[in-house]
């Protein structure tokens, strides 16, 4: 079943997913009050997102909206995803830095054109098997609304809003690739 949808489930379970809910808004609102904060910095780096990271988790926590314990979390999850899209960054800079180097492009147009392309095409395969990398969950993360589809059996999961990851509701497998 999915977390979105509602049943008559046992109290136990039901304050289960009431609390699951609770924590993946408490999530969506550490997230966004994070971005304002970088936002609205003169400053624009990493140092400035992990001040903003910071600033959220103290002034949520001072609230009284979450525990220290549970910013940190957050912290994590943005951090480990912010992390993965500077180092896809990273190495695509690198690549095209080499690649449009001038003394490379003026000892033959044409040939280093033909090897920029077919490094263009390498770095957007990689490129493109890190992307689907990062779409691949597992039950009991944290994600935001779209389809999660089970890996094993293709049956789709639509969450409607930060969820947890549940089990496939027809395998029970655990790993999912995701759509929006």
């Amino acid at each position: 079943m999915n977390p979105n949808e509602s049943s008559s489930k046992p109290d136990s379970e039901s304050a289960t997913s009431d609390e699951q809910g609770r924590y993946e808004a408490l999530y969506d609102r550490f997230a966004e009050r994070a971005r304002e904060l970088f936002d609205a910095s003169q400053e624009k780096s990493k140092e400035a997102m992990e001040k903003a990271m910071e600033s959220a988790r103290e002034q949520l926590a001072a609230a009284g909206e979450f525990s220290a314990e549970q910013g940190e979390a957050f912290k994590n999850f943005m951090r480990r995803d912010l992390d993965q899209t500077a180092e896809d960054m990273r190495t695509l800079g690198q690549e095209a830095k080499e690649r449009l180097h001038p003394a490379r492009l003026g000892a033959g147009a044409l040939s280093s054109m033909a090897r920029l392309l077919e490094a263009a095409g390498s770095a957007l395969q990689n490129l493109s098997r890190k992307a689907e990398d990062a779409l691949r969950f597992t039950t009991g993360e944290i994600t935001a609304a779209g389809t999660l589809t089970c890996t094993k059996c293709g049956q789709a999961v639509q969450l409607k809003r930060s969820s947890h990851i549940p089990p496939c509701p027809r395998c029970h497998g655990t790993e999912f690739r995701k759509g929006y």
